[in-house]
């Protein structure tokens, strides 16, 4: 049987009209679109970086600049009967990244001059923002028509200076000045669109348009950015069998781990799962589960707001809070909960309707695995090397359903990790476990689980085993394994359908590794 020719795949490309001209894939959104430009005027979205905000910024930019050949087989072709012509300014943020106040006003020039070269126009005024509205203006003269504004990753020159006091005030001032001509262009705009990681309150996009949609909790538009589990099955369901034959699994076993990677963010509830584009893209490209959006950047600015904070790495999954507590404004904020979801390491997991509650947890293996590796410097040891080492050593041991083999080894390391001021914490070596637990990718841990009689310190569950830790410092084995026991933790996962495990553990903050342990199966 001849093997089924598959378009080529548009990693790395963010431009509509490539796409389209190349013959690549194209998950089509366009009905997103087509309702979209009737909600409203101003429409902001917020979505987690290479999320796909920039391919459907351009794919607008292709709509209102009438170009109806590059939209044959979608949605809007089929529903538009106009195709009107719209002059269109767009403006890209995101390389203005890491610049300082005066180069970020330049960079604000350039991008102006560049419209305005498109227009046949020039201007040599020194204020961005005046700059900004005679542009407006002027094409609106010009053309006779009202201006359609698109402005991708809106808040990109701040992101990186979010946790800088002195810093933040000074480019928000400059963002804020260049933002504000749009509500006095009101009468030349036709539509404006506006894409970003996070909300800030203080630009004057948020204080002055009051008619701004923010469609970013929308439930109609949970998927307009992502791929989801159906469009992944139907208009990619060459690539998931392509992808399975390469890794000589079944179509079914493909998925399951497809989804276990990928999936899982959801950015309202209910909200269907959703891929990250990004990396579906290049794992059905290179037929491997590397973790290729958390490697495409270094949450640099993420870990020093983990620290201001004091956030620990148990914290980040089974957050719980309301819509204003994590889709709200990060500067100011007072958890790291706004940053966390918005820059896409936390999802929404679950809703409580009767008290307006959201539960919040880390969306997929690559997060959760790329995140605890960023964290093991801060919470662990410098040499993180060491440290993965030892998770990949564990797992082997936990793979034979040899528990005291890895614990031994997990004490051995421990007698290696510097000395920090923590070490005379339980809570210390509960994080210690987690991170390194969580870095054996096969299996799952989570901590403070709670049963009817208490809270078991640590879950782990591997392929075949369920195993429950209780945890003490300086005093013994047999004193945390009467504690399972007491609270029989285990009846609560009877029905787990895996032979369970308790684990006690003693800590010795003197020698501050493991002093003894205890274990007894079912």
């Amino acid at each position: 049987m001849e093997k089924k020719q598959l378009k080529r795949l548009p990693v790395g490309i963010q431009t509509y009209s490539e796409v389209k001209d190349l013959g690549c894939l194209y998950i089509d959104k366009t009905e997103y679109i087509w309702n979209m430009i009737h909600l409203g005027k101003y429409i902001f979205l917020s979505r987690p970086r290479r999320f796909g905000k920039s391919l459907l910024v351009s794919t607008l930019q292709a709509y209102f600049e009438g170009k109806k050949e590059l939209f044959k087989d979608t949605f809007i072709y089929k529903v538009e009967k106009e195709w009107t012509e719209y002059p269109v300014l767009r403006f890209d943020m995101s390389v203005g990244k890491h610049m300082e106040k005066e180069q970020l006003e330049r960079y604000l020039l350039y991008i102006l001059s560049e419209n305005e070269k498109r227009f046949g126009l020039s201007s040599d005024h020194p204020d961005p923002n005046v700059r900004l509205k005679k542009l407006i203006s002027n094409v609106y003269k010009q053309t006779g028509k009202k201006v359609v504004i698109l402005i991708d990753e809106y808040d990109a020159p701040l992101l990186d200076v979010v946790h800088e006091e002195k810093t933040l005030p000074i480019l928000r001032n400059v963002m804020r000045n260049f933002y504000s001509p749009l509500k006095a262009s009101d009468p030349y705009l036709q539509f404006v669109f506006l894409t970003g990681i996070t909300k800030f309150s203080q630009l004057s996009i948020f204080s002055e348009l009051n008619n701004l949609k923010n469609i970013s909790m929308r439930p109609d538009y949970a998927a307009v950015c992502g791929i989801t589990v159906e469009e992944m099955l139907t208009q990619m369901s060459d690539y998931v069998d392509d992808f399975a034959e390469h890794r000589k699994v079944t179509r079914e076993v493909a998925i399951a781990q497809l989804k276990r990677q990928y999936d899982g963010y959801h950015f309202t509830w209910p909200s269907p799962g959703i891929f990250n584009p990004y990396s579906l893209l290049n794992a059905f490209q290179d037929h491997q589960f590397t973790n290729y959006w958390f490697a495409s950047g270094t949450p640099t600015y993420l870990i020093e707001m983990l620290r201001k904070f004091d956030t620990l790495p148990t914290d980040i999954s089974g957050m719980e809070g309301g819509a204003d507590d994590f889709d709200a404004p990060t500067e100011g904020m007072t958890t790291i909960m706004p940053l966390l979801y918005q820059s896409g390491y936390v999802t929404i997991k679950d809703y409580d309707e009767d008290f307006n509650s959201y539960t919040l947890g880390i969306p997929n293996n690559e997060v959760r695995i790329g995140l605890t590796k960023a964290l093991v410097p801060s919470y662990v040891m410098p040499n993180t090397l060491i440290v993965n080492n030892t998770a990949r050593n564990i797992a082997r041991h936990l793979t034979k359903d040899d528990i005291d083999a890895a614990l031994g080894l997990l004490q051995t390391f421990l007698g290696t990790v510097p000395y920090c001021n923590d070490t005379n914490t339980e809570g210390h070596y509960q994080q210690v476990l987690y991170i390194i637990f969580t870095l054996v990718s096969d299996y799952f841990a989570d901590v403070e689980i709670h049963t009817p009689t208490g809270r078991v310190d640590i879950v782990l569950q591997t392929k075949t085993t369920l195993y429950l830790f209780e945890l003490k410092l300086d005093k013994s084995a047999q004193a945390a394994m009467n504690q399972i026991d007491l609270k029989d933790y285990k009846q609560k996962f009877a029905l787990c359908g895996l032979p369970i495990v308790r684990v006690g553990i003693n800590f010795d903050s003197e020698k501050r590794t493991i002093g003894d342990w205890k274990i007894v199966g079912t």
